[in-house]
């Protein structure tokens, strides 16, 4: 299993240094996400309005972190505090509408990089990549203890 494991490891260090596919520098416009801001959204979308305290207990970051990225996301405007609609203490942060839609966009973008990339795979090679993609991570998240909420296939853009 030791060679299998090193060569997974290589492979996951070269996708480390595809992720150009996403990063600012490449991308057509100056309005596209972040790295950080497009995780924090798609997590806020999934399980609603979330504390600095929950966002760190959900990412394992510092709560100081956490509030230099959603203080640029309120900058930003793709971002807004509301109090708590559980009624607790702390103010949380919930998507705008200018969040959701930057991130509908971008996410757009990733998916249509992607379709190129794969364009000579098949649906099945892609959906089992996906699968094994889904497995990695939450196997990765169940050694953590920090699992991420995963969305149905049929809800993703």
């Amino acid at each position: 299993m030791d060679k299998p494991i090193s060569r997974l490891e290589f492979e996951a260090m070269l996708l480390t240094r595809h992720s150009h596919l996403f990063n600012n520098q490449f991308r057509r416009s100056d309005r596209r996400l972040d790295r950080s801001a497009y995780v924090l959204l798609s997590r806020l979308l999934i399980d609603g309005p979330m504390s600095i305290g929950q966002l760190s207990d959900a990412f394992g970051l510092d709560s100081s972190t956490l509030n230099r990225q959603t203080a640029a996301m309120l900058r930003s405007g793709v971002v807004e505090r509301i109090a708590d609609p559980d009624g607790g203490i702390a103010r949380k942060f919930n998507v705008t509408e200018e969040g959701r839609r930057r991130l509908e966009e971008d996410r757009r973008s990733n998916v249509e990089a992607l379709g190129r990339v794969l364009a000579d795979w098949t649906a099945e090679e892609v959906a089992g990549f996906a699968a094994y993609l889904h497995r990695f991570n939450a196997d990765i998240e169940a050694a953590e203890g920090r699992p991420w909420p995963h969305p149905e296939p049929d809800s993703l853009p």
